[in-house]
This record gives C-alpha cells, structure tokens and sequence, in this order.
C-alpha cells in the first residue's frame, strides 16, 4: 500500500499514474504515463491493428468480441471490486455498471453486420436504369477518451460499438480511474492476442488533448459540457469528426395520475445512485401541486435510509475532491434564497463524502437548479399541472435524458421533454437497452451510442450505383439531344407535376 498526496487525486510518480481510492487513499493501481508527443505513433500502432481488425469481417470480429464479453462475464465481481477500490463506488453499483456493459458488447458483436453490412437499395423510377448500394465502411481508428464516473460501462458504450463497425480503438481512461480502463485494455488483449486492437493511453489532459490532435479518424468523448467544447475545437483543427457525450441536468415530472411509490423508488435511485454522480441522473423533479407534499414524503422516507460510507455502504465517496466545493456551493446558494432541506442540508457534505439532500421550495434561478451538481442531492418543486412541469424541464440549454410518472399523459409529456432519451414510470433505463441510441441535445451534446444509430456512428456510409441498363432518358451526359431532354421535362411533369 502506498499513500500519496490527497485521497482520489491523480499523481505522477516516476512516469506513472498513480490512482488512490477517495476513501482511504490507499492506492488502487498505477500504470504508465503517455508523453503527449509519443499519442500519434499509438495511433499509428493503432492504424496498422485496425487493417487486420477490419478485414476479419463481421463474423471475425463478432467471434473475438462475444470472446472478450464471456471473459468479462466470468470476471465481473474481480473488475467490481477494482471500480470499487479506485473510484469509490460501492461493490453492487459497479456490478450493475460492469452488467449493462457486457449487454452493449454482445448486442453490439450481434448486430454490426445486420445494421453496416453492403446491402442494395431501392431505386427510383428516374433512374430506374441503376441500382443503389449502401454499406458502412469503418474510419479507422477512433479515439476514446472516457469519465471517471462510469469508467467501464460508458468507455465500453464507445469503444463495443466502434470495434464491431471494423475499427482500431486508441482508448484515454480518465486520469481518476486509469487502472479500471487499463483492466480493459489488458482484458481485451487476452481476448484478441494477435494486434492491438483496443490500446490506451494514459496521462491528464495533455494527453487527451494530444489525442485529438494525433491523427485519429474520429472522437468519442464522455464529459463534462466545458471539457467538450474543448474537444470540439482541437478536433476542428483537422476536421476530425467528433461524438460528443456532455453534462445533464435531467428532470423527472411526477403528474397527478402516478403511482407515488414507484415514482419515489426511482427518483431516489435516479438522483442517488453512484452518490448522484450520474450524467443521467436525476437532478430536478417537478411533481404537480395534489400530489407533491405525498410525493416528497415518500422520497425522504426512501433517501433517509440509505447508508453512506466506503464499503458496504448505499452511497460511496465523491470521487473528485473538487466536486465536493460545487455541491457544497449549491446547497448553501439554494438554502439562501429561500429553499428549504428536508433531508440533508447544510451540513450534508463531509467529505469525502455527501449525504443525502433533497431540497424543496428552490428558485428556478439557483445553482442548485440551473447547474449540473454532481452529487447525491436533489431539487423537488411543485407545479402547477405538466405544462408547467414541461415549460420548467425544458428552461435549460442541457437535454440528455429525463423521466415521467403519470398514466393518461405520460407519454405524451415524455415527446415534449426536449431531451435524448426519456423513461416513462422508471429512471435511467434507457442507458441498459441496447437496443436504443444514447445521447443528448444542445450542451448536453450531440452524436449517438448504443443501438444502431450507434453503430452508424462508427462507420462511414458508403453510396454506389451500378448501371444495369441503358437509359431511358439519357441526360448526363453530352451526348444528350434536345429530344432526350425534352422528354426528361415530359416525364418529370408527369410524374412530380401533379397535384
């Protein structure tokens, strides 16, 4: 056991990235630091594995993947434990993340060639003389730079599904939680041992910087809104096409009609689980005014339970002792404009760690509203009816996911939350089906993982026509006569002119 320097922050020791749990500082792993000039000869490494990887074709590569998924399978209480030790996050957390992982592995293994396979499309009538093929040809290598919070589940959510489209992974783990992503790596490597398909490189942002700029065909990034920005403009330099995954501050709306305990049940599991440091999560509520005292009561009672601390625990140690300022911030700035703590408070943040707040009463125009926390606190207000609910969900400039309780209306509210994804009378669920796209609107992000708009993501749609006759209306080319165009004018009339 080594101690260094403040608990859950990343050193460098001797060229190596040394991680340390939040809770006791003891350290969880080290591995090696990748000098930012040595990021594009990793590509490049990347590049010639890639060859090798695309040209095994779907089914090889569906073979190796549902290989790499069995091994983590088998392993899973071994890399939960080290989620555990690294970041924080209690044992059963981790095994529900590691889970929904290894479901987006063999969904994605399972369906890549169904979704980006050649396959023909219908012609038109108008040039009825060729036929139309599609097929999703891979970039190359796409870069990965992955959070802290989510550090096997949301990398894999990328990386699964750009490896089953055909290309090489440069993965960047987050300097929080490197030894979880080089498990992955080193996992893959086991499972793939012929190239280096999947390969990481390590350091703080300097390297994920490094790894934008290195020559990589595209990027996939999960973080915070300011830090995707950043992607965005190193990306532009060179055109590279990025996938960006932000922040979110998700609403849930409780309307008249729905089942309070359940609607309690997933609220507090959507704003608590993994100590609330969920880009998903769940961070404002808004339930109408007959059943909001009800509403609350049943979630304080729920939240009131939950045990805090390093192990065994419901809620585990912030991971990032930063976060611990912006949490604290936006308890106190919402008790000082007039809310109220009906569980937690003030007094709430000790760090490590967090307990449970959930706060009512809250002025739309506070930090703890407006702001992504990242934490296991919670602003519950009442509303009116729906519109309202809707009117307030929809007020800021994030939209990643979002949940509804009700009946009659609940759909129907879930379409006009402006957002990505929505769960109707549950939370979070969307991001374990993967048969869904992931992602968000405005400064929550752009782009889509999981599903099959997630495996389009990581190929290049490739159009080809092939002449199967002559044509009947010959028009490009130069030796098209006034009579050939003439009848090309007759023809659109008839077929596009009438009303």
């Amino acid at each position: 056991m080594t101690a260094v320097h403040v608990p859950g922050t990343p050193a460098i020791e001797d060229g190596q990235l040394v991680s340390t749990s939040p809770a006791t500082g003891v350290e969880a792993g080290r591995v090696p630091v990748t000098d930012p000039s040595e990021v594009a000869a990793a590509v490049e490494r990347a590049r010639a594995a890639g060859a090798w990887w695309a040209g095994l074709g779907f089914a090889g590569r569906r073979e190796r993947l549902l290989r790499w998924r069995s091994l983590l399978a088998r392993r899973i209480e071994r890399l939960a434990q080290l989620v555990h030790d690294e970041g924080g996050k209690p044992v059963p957390d981790a095994i529900v993340e590691i889970a929904t992982a290894i479901e987006h592995i063999d969904w994605a293994a399972r369906n890549a060639g169904r979704v980006l396979g050649p396959r023909r499309v219908r012609s038109r009538l108008i040039v009825a003389e060729f036929s139309g093929h599609l097929e999703y040809q891979p970039y190359g290598v796409v870069g990965v730079i992955g959070p802290w919070n989510y550090p096997v589940f949301t990398p894999v959510g990328s990386a699964a599904y750009a490896l089953a489209a055909g290309n090489a992974v440069v993965f960047k783990p987050s300097e929080y939680t490197p030894a979880a992503g080089q498990w992955l790596v080193d996992s893959f490597a086991e499972a793939v041992p012929e190239h280096p398909v999947l390969s990481a490189v390590h350091g703080l942002g300097d390297v994920g910087a490094a790894l934008c700029r290195s020559g990589v065909d595209k990027v996939a990034f999960t973080g915070s809104t300011a830090t995707a920005k950043k992607v965005m403009a190193a990306c532009a330099e060179s055109l590279t096409p990025v996938l960006l995954e932000a922040g979110g501050k998700d609403a849930m709306i409780v309307d008249s009609d729905a089942d309070l305990d359940a609607a309690a049940d997933a609220c507090v599991w959507g704003a608590l689980t993994n100590a609330g440091q969920t880009c998903i999560g769940i961070e404002r509520v808004y339930a109408v005014e007959p059943v909001f005292d009800a509403f609350v009561g049943k979630v304080v009672e729920r939240a009131g339970r939950l045990t805090v601390g390093a192990d065994g625990a419901d809620i585990g140690p912030i991971t990032m002792p930063a976060q611990l300022d912006v949490i604290r911030r936006h308890i106190d700035d919402a008790l000082a404009r007039g809310g109220r703590a009906v569980l937690g408070g003030a007094d709430a943040v000790r760090p490590p760690y967090v307990h449970p707040t959930v706060l009512v009463d809250v002025p739309a125009d506070s930090a703890a509203v407006r702001e992504e926390t990242f934490g296991p606190t919670l602003t519950v207000n009442r509303v009116r009816d729906a519109d309202e609910a809707v009117r307030l969900a929809n007020a800021l400039p994030y939209g990643l996911g979002g949940s509804v309780f009700g009946r009659e209306r609940a759909v129907a509210i879930a379409r006009r939350l402006r957002s990505g994804m929505a769960s109707v009378n549950s939370a979070l669920t969307f991001a374990g089906m993967s048969t869904l796209p992931f992602g968000g609107v405005g400064e929550s992000g752009f782009g889509r993982i999981h599903g099959e708009d997630g495996l389009r993501e990581f190929g290049r749609p490739k159009a080809i026509t092939r002449r199967r006759a002559r044509s009947l209306l010959p028009s490009m080319t130069f030796e098209r006569t006034p009579g050939d165009v003439a009848r090309l004018v007759k023809a659109v009339k008839l077929m596009y002119g009438r009303r």
